[in-house]
Parts: C-alpha cells; sequence; structure tokens
C-alpha cells in the first residue's frame, strides 16, 4: 500500500545525505507524491528553538544589565526632576519594556533564522544589534551619569537605528516587522519624554 502511495521518480537517490534533514528532503524530492511528513515539520521547530530562545534571553539581558541603574536613580534624582505632564507612573515603565523586549527576540529570530549567510539577513541583523547596544547604554547614562542631554543624544540616535532596522526586516518578514513597530513607539514616547526633562531641567 505504502508502494502505491509514494510512487518513486526517476530521481537517483543519493547517499551523501547523513543528517535527519537531509534525509527528509531526499524522501520528498524522490517522492514527491508522498504524504506530508509531519515528523519533518516538527524536528525543524525543534532545530530553530536554541535560536529563539537566544534571541529572547538576550534582548531581554540588555534590560536585565541596566535595570540597576535606574533603579538606584528612579526614587532619588529622577523623583526629584521636573517632568511633564506626560510622564508616566514608574511602574509602566518595567511593564512595557519586559513585554518590548519579548517582542524584540522574537523579531530577532524570525530574521536570524533565515541564516546570516544571506546578504539581506545578516544586514538586518546588524542593524538590529546595533540599535539594541544603544538600547542598552541609555540606561547608563540616562540614569547611571544622570545626564538627560547626553540621554537624548543616544535615544534619539537609537530611534534612527529601529527606523532603519524596521526598513530592514519588512522584506524578509511581515511579523517581525509589526513586531518592532510598538517598540519604536514606545522610543518615540520615551524621546519626546527624554527631549522634555532637558528643556524643564
Amino acid at each position: 500500500m505504502a508502494q502505491e502511495t509514494c510512487k518513486n521518480s526517476d530521481k537517483p537517490v543519493k547517499n551523501h545525505s547523513e543528517n535527519i534533514l537531509d534525509m527528509i528532503e531526499l524522501v520528498q524530492t524522490v517522492s514527491p507524491n508522498c504524504p506530508p511528513l509531519i515528523f519533518a515539520s516538527y524536528y525543524r521547530q525543534m532545530k530553530d528553538l536554541p535560536k529563539l530562545i537566544a534571541s529572547v534571553l538576550g534582548c531581554s539581558l540588555v534590560g536585565i544589565l541596566g535595570t540597576p541603574f535606574t533603579i538606584a536613580a528612579i526614587p532619588t534624582w529622577y523623583a526629584n526632576l521636573n517632568k511633564p505632564f506626560f510622564a508616566p507612573p514608574n511602574w509602566i515603565f518595567g511593564l512595557v519594556w519586559t513585554l518590548l523586549y519579548l517582542m524584540m527576540g522574537v523579531a530577532f529570530f524570525l530574521i536570524w533564522r533565515q541564516g546570516f549567510a544571506k546578504k539581506k539577513v545578516k544586514a538586518a541583523g546588524q542593524f538590529f544589534l546595533a540599535q539594541l547596544a544603544l538600547n542598552f547604554l541609555w540606561s547608563p547614562v540616562f540614569f547611571g551619569l544622570r545626564a538627560p542631554l547626553l540621554g537624548l543624544l543616544v535615544i534619539v540616535a537609537m530611534w534612527v537605528l529601529i527606523v532603519l532596522t524596521i526598513g530592514k526586516f519588512r522584506p524578509l518578514s511581515s511579523l517581525a516587522f509589526y513586531l518592532l513597530l510598538p517598540y519604536l513607539a514606545w522610543v518615540s514616547f520615551a524621546t519626546a519624554l527624554n527631549a522634555a526633562i532637558v528643556v524643564l531641567n
């Protein structure tokens, strides 16, 4: 019955395929009429899982590393600053950034899984990592050095890189593109808040 369902094609079977993915692709090539291989899809998902975990944890680590600077300054220096009317309560920042780092990690994963050997994928990844570096730098500068003006310069540069990153992500993955839009919106708001603090202080 299996032989009737999966008819062999004229393509020769090559003996060099030793790993599981090569074997799966070979079976699909030799027997295109075979039923979908559920195991193949599952195996590919499991193969990408370490990249997903690394992407999410890597982005989250950026936020975690900047937390000591923020926590130390908020109840003291930041509390005494003149802030604009649209400044949100302090507890919102941690909640929003936690969600954003998760979404950023998933977005980066969707690009990474396509392979950095491709020029467009590599360029998109480089822009993402560049803005992520500035993301990390902002907290030590703004809160650690207590330098709102210098922090404004950092966050404006970060905003520009985020826009460029989104532009690089869009043709590669529409989902990755949409996952970064809330990040851009929040950084736009944070930039306005930072600028207002510079003016008011």
